[in-house]
């Protein structure tokens, strides 16, 4: 992939604009509503966005700190995707509003929905917040040159405009999951009460 640097620093500030849109219509809805699952191996709203905010904490803190403590201070016009960092973006990618490929999250990445309440959607939205910083910051910054660590294993580097990319594509997937489970919900207080 190959895009003039503020063009996609534009387009995932408004994809991520979106994605705390619809995290701040959810603050309205029930705990019930939240919490509800369509089966027993589908995911809650608060489980969807729980989720987010794990790799939320992990992400975010590892791109804030590459961009403090890095030399590469000068942007780049044109960002050219590395080979990981454009395989990941592209494999959690949903398309046309739909997930196509189904993930197995790591253990440590599923969350407890026990502990789950609508402060997970209060930070879920601080992390968006947070986000829309860092992508303002990376407007100032390489895009190319600047290289993160993976959730999974800092070993493998990918760069900053790969990073913010998955990462960002990462949260639309598990949206679309909260989204489906709460017309699902609907769907069916719509059919009991009819």
């Amino acid at each position: 992939m190959k895009e003039n640097s503020i063009k996609l620093i534009e387009d995932l500030k408004s994809r991520v604009k979106k994605a705390k849109l619809q995290a701040q219509s959810f603050e309205n809805l029930s705990i019930e509503q939240l919490n509800w699952k369509g089966s027993k191996s589908s995911w809650s709203i608060l489980e969807c966005l729980e989720h987010l905010n794990m790799y939320g904490d992990f992400y975010l803190k590892e791109i804030e700190d590459k961009m403090l403590s890095s030399q590469h201070n000068e942007s780049v016009e044109i960002f050219k995707s590395g080979l990981f960092g454009n395989y990941f973006a592209n494999a959690l990618a949903a398309k046309n509003g739909a997930v196509q490929n189904k993930m197995k999250s790591p253990k440590d990445k599923v969350p407890d929905l026990s502990k789950l309440d609508k402060k997970t959607v209060r930070r879920f939205i601080q992390q968006q917040d947070r986000m829309l910083s860092l992508l303002d910051q990376g407007k100032k910054v390489n895009l190319m040159k600047i290289k993160t660590g993976l959730s999974i294993t800092t070993l493998i580097k990918t760069r900053l405009g790969d990073t913010f990319r998955f990462v960002i594509y990462h949260i639309e997937r598990h949206m679309v999951q909260a989204n489906n489970a709460l017309e699902a919900f609907q769907q069916l207080n719509k059919t009991e009460s009819a």
